[in-house]
């Protein structure tokens, strides 16, 4: 296999585990839906940037983290589950309204940046891609292994900044239907709360299932 059919069948997984519905997903949704097209593509912006930290991590640290992954996998798995309950749970309790100009209550574009960010760092569903994927596609026969991984950096950026930022922007727009109906404003923000809350349930029994 050259290098070319090897980037080819990285992007065809790297699309398959983004595209699927998890942490990062609902959380880019919930942003949208709650504060409009701008904090979803705030919380894009923490996903990619976390991206790139996971990037990092496949190129410098695949060996260690193989090494003391059997030590930090559950730990990490119960970590992410209690921050995305957290955020679940903010969000059901809260009572968010839409205006023209804006939601009230709901979070800064900064604020969702930062937690988007987190929510990448801690989501075990990208460690789990980085451990399993990474080595078997950063290959010394390539060339540098630092252009390998920043060429895999640049495709995981692009692909979740088209995936989540057209989910930012469609569930944005769909927004727009909801400010005449402030019972179906909150309902949406505290629906996506509990799909979060829901995600957060699974995650934590997958790591005690594990443990």
């Amino acid at each position: 296999m050259d290098y070319a059919q090897n980037l080819w069948l990285f992007f065809v997984l790297l699309l398959g585990i983004i595209i699927v519905p998890g942490m990062d997903m609902l959380f880019v949704l919930a942003n949208a839906l709650t504060g409009g097209s701008n904090r979803g593509l705030a919380a894009t912006g923490g996903i990619m940037l976390g991206g790139v930290v996971h990037t990092l991590n496949g190129a410098v640290g695949v060996g260690l983290l193989m090494h003391f992954v059997p030590v930090l996998f559950t730990p990490l798995l119960i970590a992410g589950a209690a921050y995305m309950a957290f955020i679940g749970i903010t969000l059901m309790r809260s009572s968010i309204t839409v205006g023209q100009d804006g939601p009230t209550g709901s979070r800064s574009a900064w604020k969702a940046f930062r937690q988007g960010l987190m929510t990448c760092l801690i989501n075990p569903k990208a460690y789990l891609f980085i451990l399993a994927v990474y080595p078997q596609f950063l290959k010394p026969d390539y060339g540098p292994v630092w252009i390998q991984a920043s060429i895999m950096g640049l495709m995981t950026v692009a692909t979740q900044f088209a995936i989540y930022g057209g989910l930012a922007i469609t569930a944005g727009r769909s927004r727009q239907l909801l400010v005449a109906n402030p019972g179906a404003t909150a309902l949406a923000g505290r629906a996506a709360g509990l799909l979060l809350f829901a995600v957060s349930l699974f995650t934590a029994w997958e790591g005690l299932k594990a443990a």
